[in-house]
């Protein structure tokens, strides 16, 4: 019996290359660049199955010509970056990554918080310099964390988890979201207008989805509620955020400090963000353990492996 036909658009960990080489036929060898749009035609048009990633652009051009195709596991929990409308109107399946990469993504959020505030880039890069004196009383100072206010915008499963993280930080938590979530035992969780999240916290953490209603949620008119000591992270998505207006704030320190993991033209960053010393700036490292993005593509290979046979998609977002 012929195997079926799988399209991977990117290069994966070499485990699930493995696992697939076994069950289903590649139409090519992935590589690691971005696919470009006319290789990206051929596979959509030629294939049964795609797991595609959150650079690949997946129109309703590029679901004409996908004839074959029944379902698309996208490698990431987001999806902004499939027509959702096109893909329902052909009945090809969409699947992500939920739950897998929580810990990992809230994880480093935290690491970008703790670089932030206590300039761990900054000093380390200056220790490789070869020329630091020692020790001085008023050397490099940074921000305390523990007791301070800790903002979450968006409580799903991420937000929440950095939530928990919080409370060994001894952190009061305030949130803004749809709904309402209960507090785990020992912390201190309570929802927040956004405006309210913003001018309260003296760490603001960006947990939502990017759609039309997150595009510039932080516009400079919100980024102008927020403390002259507050520190703004994303480890979501880049366009959450009006860049143009957050360089104008850093710039002019009407909020402390950013660290992005993540940035509204990726993979382009703006030399005037490159330039300023009140950010830490990451290569969109949220899910990069290589666990999670072995889980990941091995949860794309479920869904595509249910869909194939007839039955419902774990992880279906269409």
């Amino acid at each position: 019996m012929e195997r079926p036909t799988l399209y991977v658009t990117r290069l994966l960990p070499q485990p699930v290359l493995d696992a697939i080489s076994v069950q289903y036929r590649m139409l090519a060898d992935p590589t690691d660049r971005p696919a470009t749009e006319e290789e990206l035609r051929r596979g959509f048009a030629e294939a049964q199955a795609v797991i595609c990633t959150l650079t690949d652009r997946i129109d309703v051009s590029m679901l004409s010509h996908a004839t074959n195709l029944k379902i698309i596991a996208n490698y990431a929990v987001g999806y902004n970056n499939i027509d959702l409308p096109a893909a329902i109107r052909r009945g090809i399946i969409v699947t992500n990554t939920p739950d897998v990469l929580t810990d990992a993504t809230a994880d480093l959020t935290w690491a970008l918080l703790l670089a932030l505030t206590r300039r761990v880039v900054e000093g380390e890069a200056w220790v490789r310099t070869g020329r630091w004196p020692g020790w001085a009383p008023t050397q490099m100072l940074g921000t305390d964390v523990s007791g301070k206010t800790l903002g979450i915008v968006g409580m799903g499963r991420i937000g929440q988890a950095v939530a928990q993280r919080a409370a060994g930080f001894r952190m009061p938590v305030i949130y803004a979201a749809r709904h309402s979530v209960p507090s785990q035992p020992g912390a201190s969780w309570a929802w927040r207008h956004l405006d309210e999240v913003l001018a309260e916290s003296d760490f603001v953490s960006l947990h939502v989805p990017l759609t039309e209603a997150t595009h510039h949620l932080i516009d400079r008119r919100k980024l102008a509620l927020m403390k002259p000591t507050a520190f703004l992270i994303n480890t979501s998505r880049g366009p959450v955020i009006d860049e143009a207006a957050l360089l104008s704030a850093l710039e002019a320190k009407t909020i402390a400090g950013a660290g992005l993991d993540v940035y509204e033209q990726e993979p382009v960053v703006p030399a005037r963000l490159m330039s300023l010393p009140n950010v830490v700036l990451l290569p969109h490292l949220g899910s990069a353990t290589l666990e999670t993005r072995v889980r990941m593509g091995f949860i794309c290979l479920d869904n595509i492996a249910a869909v194939l046979r007839g039955r419902p998609a774990p992880n279906r977002v269409t």
